[in-house]
């Protein structure tokens, strides 16, 4: 019986596996189970790995017909970011399917592309067919933390498995972006590297009705005002002057890659694709000082997001040490690189065909993803990695504020879409 891809999404968001970060979970466990028996159910074999109790990750190979071409991979990340169900209009884990939409945390980020991919393999068993190259799939824990029980771990101890995959696709690409009627289509081809930081300012403890010239809290607080004043230079990867170039010509907007702050102001609502990846970014997050209001600590803590550009990554690390005073310090919290796919490549070129079939007024363009996702892991196996969870959506859906946001949801019919499209470009 061909499987409902809406109601294969729903019951995966009914799952709890809400991940708080330094190890603390829920787990993934019930829903990789789910995961495995549905591949079960349809003629896959999966292998279910736990690196830690309850952080299970699940790995299947789906045997093409042609074991000469290279294979794909799929990932998809079981995890989610918490949930406050105060702030939510429906409970968050309820997994409901109303007023056309799938609703519940995990239902853009990623439990929809499970959903969907899973609906593909249905397809493909139903109807007899097998694709024309091997898809290895990878459903894993972790990917909202560090991917230390997920995609990292993987790589570490389970490499062997992803032998002969050359492109692997997941999350943040393909949704369709509604631009005055122009419908952009921006399939992930690069993302920023994340070099979180943890800034450390000594000084003199001391009372604080009295004057201290070596006060930790002001000499940290003076350097996070100096780091968050700087402008970083605009640094063009080839993906995001690619996507500039795109863009323009589908909106008929003039493109001067020597003005690219006038250039993205001309792109309007478009910019938001690419206004956080023409710059590195130095953003203070945490803040740390003290144990009493009258006493001056001899510490002062701070942590910054730090996001890198393809090539940066040196320039970027100097120009913060260049703006730290005697007595204020930094390390690494998690240093991992930035990471870029090509474009110009038969990967590429089969998945805009396969949105353009499905959605013959698709614009296509490749663009560079804000944020980190579990590409940094599989790329160190010399994979080539691709944002691409296909979905049609409403002109008037915030599909960008759905993800780690309030009342998170996904279209029915964009899942629809999405499973036609994943089906076009897997079989290929």
């Amino acid at each position: 019986m061909p499987l409902d891809v809406a109601q294969v999404c729903a019951q995966l968001i009914r799952f709890d596996t809400t991940n708080r970060g330094g190890g603390e979970s829920a787990g993934e466990r019930e829903a990789a189970e789910h995961v495995a028996g549905l591949l079960q159910d349809n003629g896959v074999q999966p292998m279910l790995l736990e690196p830690a109790p309850r952080r299970t990750n699940v790995l299947a190979r789906v045997h093409g017909t042609d074991p000469s071409l290279p294979a794909v991979l799929v990932q998809c990340h079981l995890d989610v970011v918490p949930a406050d169900p105060a702030e939510w209009s429906f409970d968050p884990f309820a997994g409901e399917i109303r007023d056309g939409y799938v609703h519940g945390r995990g239902a853009v980020d990623m439990k929809d592309m499970a959903a969907m991919t899973l609906a593909v393999i249905n397809r493909w068993h139903t109807e007899g067919r097998r694709p024309r190259r091997d898809v290895v799939l990878a459903f894993v824990a972790d990917e909202e933390d560090q991917g230390a029980y997920g995609a990292h771990w993987l790589v570490e101890h389970h490499a062997a498995y992803f032998a002969g995959v050359q492109a692997a696709i997941s999350e943040s690409g393909a949704f369709s972006y509604d631009v005055d009627g122009v419908r952009l289509y921006p399939i992930g081809t690069a993302e920023r590297g994340t070099s979180h930081m943890k800034l450390t300012a000594t000084g003199r403890a001391g009372h604080g009705s009295r004057r201290n010239d070596q006060n930790a809290v002001t000499a940290l607080a003076t350097t996070l005002a100096r780091i968050a004043a700087h402008q970083h230079p605009v640094r063009l990867t080839p993906t995001v002057e690619a996507f500039l170039v795109g863009a323009g010509k589908a909106l008929g907007v003039d493109v001067d890659l020597d003005d690219v702050d006038a250039t993205l102001a001309r792109l309007g609502p478009a910019a938001k694709l690419a206004e956080n990846t023409v710059r590195c970014s130095t953003t203070p997050t945490m803040l740390q000082a003290g144990y009493k209001v009258n006493v001056i600590p001899g510490t002062a803590t701070a942590q910054l997001d730090v996001r890198t550009l393809p090539g940066t990554v040196d320039e970027l690390v100097a120009t913060i040490d260049s703006l730290l005073p005697p007595g204020v310090t930094r390390e690494f919290l998690e240093h991992q690189p930035p990471v870029e796919a090509p474009i110009d490549t038969p990967w590429f070129t089969a998945m805009a065909e396969a949105l353009r079939d499905e959605d013959p007024a698709a614009a296509v363009v490749p663009y560079c993803l804000g944020g980190g996702t579990d590409a940094k892991a599989f790329s160190r196996l010399g994979i080539h990695n691709y944002g691409f969870s296909p979905l049609r959506l409403p002109a008037d859906f915030d599909y960008r504020a759905m993800a780690h946001g309030v009342d998170e949801r996904v279209p029915v019919e964009g899942l629809q879409f999405g499973v036609r499209v994943l089906d076009r470009f897997l079989s290929s």
